[in-house]
């Protein structure tokens, strides 16, 4: 029998990094990194790459991995075409996206960053779903004052009944 399920929001300081990463990964210029720059982008550190692509992993309603699972980005993003010019900061037409060489769509074409308001939406999200795992928990656990409370029953019982005799 394996290990039972925890809600990965329930996990110390889970909802911080979650908010952390949404904030990060809604509004810097490129999308879509490798864990380690994530990590140095909201951490301030490369050595934490492992732990983000497990926040990453953990958390699918807001992260993606690409096909390779070296790069992750946000989910809401990804709807958006592929038209932002890191270097201009500007949204490209059609036209002007077709002029560009294909190292520039490579490598200076990403997806256009959210509105504070796109971000508002997902921060809201996640501490929703934090305060939901932790209602979850709380309801799962009604057995314990059940048990605390017969148990002590019982054992005064039995204490009573042994200085009794």
């Amino acid at each position: 029998m394996g290990l039972a399920y925890k809600n990965p929001y329930l996990i110390n300081n889970r909802l911080a990094d979650v908010i952390a990463a949404i904030q990060v990964m809604g509004t810097y210029k490129f999308y879509k990194l490798p864990f380690d720059k994530w990590a140095d982008r909201i951490s301030g550190t490369t050595d934490s790459g492992i732990y983000w692509k497990e926040v990453f992993e953990e958390h699918p309603e807001f992260f993606r991995l690409d096909g390779n699972r070296e790069k992750a980005s946000l989910v809401w993003r990804r709807q958006y075409p592929k038209r932002y010019h890191v270097d201009q900061e500007k949204k490209l037409s059609q036209s002007e996206y077709e002029k560009l060489s294909e190292k520039d769509k490579q490598e200076r074409i990403s997806r256009v960053p959210l509105t504070s308001e796109d971000i508002k939406a997902l921060v809201s999200t996640a501490i929703s779903l934090h305060s939901r795992a932790l209602e979850e928990e709380k309801e799962s656990r009604w057995w314990i004052p059940l048990l605390v409370s017969g148990g002590g029953g019982l054992l005064g019982a039995l204490l009573g009944a042994f200085f009794r005799k």
